[in-house]
Parts: structure tokens; sequence; C-alpha cells
């Protein structure tokens, strides 16, 4: 018999920023909730391609969560797959981004340069970096310009801190594809690549994506097919849920994670706001009716 809503599961695929911390700041409680799994896989899944694998473990452990580099799946390495899928080895790629990115696009065997000199580069690859400044998608522009394949590792148009909301890599893609009047591939959620690099990490299909965005993380896990818990604590909100499409309708949400160690509470009759209200901390389901909504 299942008790705990975690228990129907092999592995969870968690989203960072706004689910588990925001910049240095870890969200209340969150460590707690995830302790006691049984053996159950974590998988850590960020859209952020910012830091590598192993700077996210580490300091996902100073923050208290039980994290290693294997652990950890990042929009980088699932940019720098497709890129490996599509070019010929040692092919020059245009990186705007953080030198983590770098590491990646040099990791799969292909040439990561800075500026465009003239000799077309095959590729631009697009994250995140709180450094990215005009010169650097003006390069990235002359090369789309020139026809270059273009992978963004992730759209997301904000990123949680703990300020507020900040630009995020979409905000500059935003600023590529005007400038260039072309669309990117896109390795993060909700597109496939990522969840399917952290499916094949978790070794199992049994999974439940957790996370703070319905455009990213619930979106994502109905691209691929999985079951999905919306958490509270970061960008999306009740409001937003009550108009979202239906690709957007999370098959959990809750205020906090803990509601992974509780029963799905299940209310097909009050509308979801007043739901949480009376069983703080529970996930409450919402597949059941559109208009459980409100």
């Amino acid at each position: 018999m299942v008790d705990r809503l975690r228990d129907r599961y092999g592995a969870l695929l968690l989203d960072l920023d706004g689910t588990l911390y925001r910049g240095p700041v870890v969200v209340d409680g969150a460590p707690e909730a995830l302790a006691g799994g049984d053996g159950q896989r974590l998988v850590y899944v960020t859209n952020n391609a910012s830091r590598g694998p192993g700077a996210v473990a580490a300091h996902l452990a100073e923050l208290g969560y039980p994290a290693t580099t294997d652990d950890v799946v990042t929009s980088a390495q699932a940019a720098a797959r497709l890129l490996a899928e599509r070019l010929a080895p040692g092919a020059d790629v245009l990186v705007v981004g953080t030198d983590d990115l770098v590491a990646e696009v040099d990791a799969v065997g292909l040439r990561p340069v800075r500026r465009f000199n003239g000799v077309v580069p095959a590729a631009v690859v697009q994250g995140h970096s709180p450094q990215t400044a005009w010169p650097d998608l003006a390069e990235a522009a002359y090369a789309l310009r020139a026809d270059a394949l273009w992978v963004a590792a992730n759209t997301d148009r904000t990123l949680p801190n703990e300020r507020g909301l900040a630009p995020g890599n979409g905000s500059m893609v935003a600023a590529l594809r005007a400038a260039s009047d072309r669309e990117p591939l896109v390795a993060g959620k909700p597109y496939a690549p990522l969840l399917e690099d952290a499916l094949t990490r978790a070794g199992t299909r049994a999974a439940l994506v957790v996370g703070d965005r319905l455009d990213t993380d619930i979106e994502g896990a109905w691209r691929v097919g999985l079951d999905s818990l919306l958490v509270l604590t970061g960008v999306s909100t009740l409001e937003e849920l009550a108009t979202a499409p239906d690709e957007r309708i999370p098959t959990y949400v809750a205020e906090s994670l803990d509601a992974l160690n509780h029963p799905p509470a299940v209310d097909a009759e009050g509308a979801l706001a007043d739901r949480l209200r009376r069983n703080p901390g529970r996930a409450v389901t919402v597949r059941a009716s559109r208009s459980d909504i409100g």
C-alpha cells in the first residue's frame, strides 16, 4: 500500500532554482523534505547552464541536500550533446555563456571559440551567464546571420534568486532572435533533451518531475510523458495555474516539497486554492477536473 506521494515513483527529477534554493538561500524545509527516500533516486535537473555539475553538487551539499556530481544533469550538458550529434568532431562552436559551458562543449570533442573572426563557426551555443554583454551577443548575431547552427541551453525568461526574478537566458535569447531572425534548438525544459538525459541518469522512467515553473518543469514533464508536482515556492502561482493550458496542468500541486511525504489529498469539489488552505503541505491531484482550479 502506498502511503506517501513519493512512494509511487522510483526517482525524483528535481528542479533547482525556485524549488530547492533561490540563489544562495535554501528554500525553507526542502532538505528535510527530501530526506528519508529509502533508496529513491534523486536527480537534480537544472536549466541553468552557468555552472558545471560539480559546482552545482557542491552548492547543493552546502545547503544540506544529498548530492554528488553524478546526481546532477544540466542544460549545458544536454546542449553539448545536441551539438555533438549534429556536428563533425572538432567543429568550431561559438560559446555565449560561462567557462563551464565552454568545458561541456570541449568535453564532447568540439572546439569552443569566443569570437567570430571571419571563419564561420559551425554553431552558436547560448547559456546563462551574468557576464554576457553586447559584444558577446553581437558575435553570435554575426555567426547566426552567416547560417551557423544555434542551440540554446534554455529559454527561461526569468531566473529566481534571493532578491526576486532576474533576467534569465531566455531574455538574452530573445535579443538574438530579434537580431538574427532565427530560432534556436532548445536543450532545456520544457523540451525533451534535458529530461531524457535525466531519465537515463535515473535508470528508470517511473519518475516524478518536481519544479516551480509551469512553462518549463510541468510542460517538460508532459512532453516526455511523466507525472509532475508543482511547488509554489518559486515562479508560478495559483493565479497562473488557473488559466494554464492543458500541457501545463501538473499531476499534483502543493505549497512545499513536504507534500512528497504525505498521501495525495483528493478533493474534486473545492477550488484548488481552498484545498491548499485546508491541507497545508499536502499534495492535491488536479487532473480530475479543470473546474477544480480556482
